[in-house]
């Protein structure tokens, strides 16, 4: 439940000259609105609270400045220059939407950045069954793949296709060459090393596509008698640990684009160049890209590659640090989900029979809709 709801402001005041309304907070916290702010957030400019916009910015007058603002049977009632008819605001609604540090820090999701210790305790998980059946059980494991990028679900009948039907439970499928999804079993001469029984070191998958695909879902229908046990790191945590230690190389990585390709002959040929470490426009991070068997020959000026392979082989190190990294062995029936912008995945080699998994992608952003749904509901 929005833990806002029935707030109410404790006072009002008009700041320089009308161009700005403070709200003081029962709770001690002041927020500042711009009058060109709540003019633009008035409820009438939108369809329903949360609706779409029926307002363009440049439709607002240029000068704006509110004349008054008073507290009216629990709503803020504001009038401006510039429109006939004071507005009403709600309290929660603009405490929701506040512009103070405080409130912006709340809105922002932190990622829970993890190592080894992970492994500690009991994995994050869930049970299939409970998930189809209880929302509540499907909202919390939905929030540990938001916050810890990473998650296992136990019980998915063996069967194929399962895996795309536990993308159903909350978002849509991302296709590609691969397919809705995709068979991870040893063939002969595979053009993919995931097709072997080779070990793989810690990747993340298709950096070569633009954007890359943000979920990973791997689902286990036969399990190796003899090794084949997976493996994960947070390379969000590895990343902050680079920059921490290796504040030089943090920073080479996040500035270099390097190109990344992935070629079937006569049928594919992608390709895309984009930084190691991806930051936001805050200086957080975004993405990591870390796939040895992708990354192409650099294009750098000579004089910058030695530096940039000595901070491409410190980062790729730091993500196969056993301190870093947690294993598990899937048994068929158990499925894990990646966010693949974040979360590395590799796989010790095998042997003693055949290992197969099927696997698909899915994009974040039906997911994080289908979390603050289930939220809402909460």
């Amino acid at each position: 439940m929005d833990r806002h709801v029935g707030l109410s402001a404790a006072n009002l005041s008009i700041e320089d000259d009308g161009r700005m309304l403070a709200v003081f907070w029962p709770d001690g916290r002041v927020s500042r609105f711009p009058a060109i702010w709540l003019a633009d957030n008035r409820p009438e400019t939108r369809r329903g609270a949360e609706g779409q916009r029926l307002l363009d910015a440049i439709e607002l007058p240029e000068h704006i400045v509110i004349r008054s603002a008073v507290l009216v049977a629990g709503s803020i009632e504001v009038t401006f220059n510039s429109f006939e008819r004071p507005t009403l605001f709600d309290p929660a609604w603009l405490r929701r939407h506040a512009l103070d540090p405080a409130s912006r820090s709340e809105r922002r999701r932190i990622p829970q950045l993890w190592d080894a210790s992970l492994a500690s305790g009991a994995l994050p998980a869930a049970d299939y069954a409970a998930l189809t059946r209880d929302p509540r059980t499907l909202l919390d494991w939905l929030r540990q793949v938001e916050r810890l990028g990473f998650a296992l679900l136990h019980g998915v009948p063996v069967r194929p296709g399962m895996v795309c039907e536990v993308v159903s439970l909350f978002g849509y499928v991302r296709e590609t060459n691969y397919g809705r999804l995709f068979d991870v079993v040893t063939v002969e001469e595979p053009h993919n090393l995931a097709f072997s029984a080779l070990a793989l070191g810690n990747h993340t998958d298709n950096p070569y596509r633009d954007p890359v695909p943000q979920l990973q879902l791997l689902h286990c229908l036969e399990a190796a008698s003899e090794g084949g046990e997976s493996v994960v790191v947070d390379g969000f945590a590895v990343a902050e640990r680079l920059r921490h230690e290796y504040p030089a190389d943090f920073d080479l990585l996040a500035r270099t684009a390097v190109p990344f390709r992935y070629v079937e002959p006569g049928a594919v040929d992608l390709r895309h160049r984009a930084p190691l470490i991806e930051l936001d426009v805050e200086g957080g991070l975004r993405t990591i890209r870390y796939n040895s068997r992708s990354i192409g020959p650099l294009d750098l000026d000579p004089e910058a590659v030695p530096a940039f392979y000595a901070a491409h082989r410190r980062l790729g190190r730091l993500l196969h640090d056993p301190a870093m990294t947690v294993g598990f062995r899937l048994k068929p029936g158990d499925l894990f989900i990646i966010d693949n912008r974040r979360v590395l995945h590799g796989r010790r080699g095998f042997g003693g029979g055949r290992r197969h998994l099927q696997g698909t992608y899915a994009d974040a952003d039906s997911l994080m809709s289908k979390l603050r749904v289930l939220e809402a509901g909460a």
